[in-house]
């Protein structure tokens, strides 16, 4: 039981995987709280995993004044935080250059960037000395690809926050790391598929496959693999990394 009796909280908690995780830190012991702003897709992930130490939290990450009542509501309902999961996203879209719509790069960045920074502001302070955060950034935080400028952007922010973070944090031993998933088999990724793909004229799929040497998308409960590495004190000596589980893409 790797995580027994800590707390986690995973945001974008509706997302698959943000449920897997849960499922896996629920089976590992841990208190998990959802945060998400969909709060009808909240509802539906909390109940497909029935128990009494989950508790799910609509709200928008994006928000100084919501991400603060979420961290108390945590701490008041389980206590300190053990782990923060940093997940909540979203894609923009593809275009060149001159034609990117500048509300949807703000949107973007307000997630990933500011989503993320609000997160560890608010929850740092309330957490156990020796835990981990960890973010969510993705193969495109390693890489670069003319039209996604809001979403690779945001994923190289990410990198530098926790690295910042994870200087600060060392001191009381919270580790920090970002985790870079590959193209995972989800809505998500088929929606950003079908955009790129009707953009190049292919099949996204297909496309994504090509650049994967293991040949195929990972699975939601791959990743959440990874991060309960990240999470545990599997690795008590891991902060301020980058860990990739993209099948290879980025080699």
């Amino acid at each position: 039981m790797k995580l027994q009796n800590k707390t986690g909280i995973i945001t974008g908690g509706a997302g698959s995987l943000g449920q897997a995780t849960a499922r896996l830190f629920l089976a590992e012991g841990a208190r998990v709280v959802l945060v998400d702003r969909n709060g009808g897709a909240l509802e539906r992930a909390a109940a497909d995993l029935p128990s009494d130490r989950i508790m799910s939290l609509a709200a928008d990450v994006t928000s100084a004044g919501e991400t603060e009542r979420y961290i108390e509501a945590t701490v008041e309902r389980f206590g300190p935080i053990d782990v923060l999961f940093s997940n909540a996203g979203n894609f923009g879209t593809v275009a060149p250059i001159a034609d990117y719509p500048e509300g949807v790069f703000d949107a973007v960045q307000a997630v990933h960037v500011k989503g993320a920074f609000l997160a560890a502001k608010y929850a740092a302070p309330r957490m156990r000395d020796g835990g981990s955060i960890v973010i969510t950034s993705s193969v495109a935080g390693l890489r670069g690809d003319a039209g996604v400028y809001a979403y690779i952007t945001a994923k190289h922010a990410q990198v530098g926050l926790m690295r910042c973070l994870a200087k600060e944090l060392a001191v009381r031993r919270i580790r920090v790391n970002t985790i870079h998933p590959g193209p995972i088999d989800n809505g998500f990724q088929h929606a950003v598929e079908e955009g790129l793909g009707s953009q190049m004229g292919c099949d996204g799929t297909a496309f994504f496959n090509d650049l994967i040497p293991l040949g195929r998308h990972g699975r939601a409960e791959e990743v959440a693999q990874s991060v309960l590495y990240l999470a545990s004190s599997d690795s008590s000596f891991t902060t301020g990394t980058t860990l990739v589980v993209d099948g290879g893409m980025s080699a």
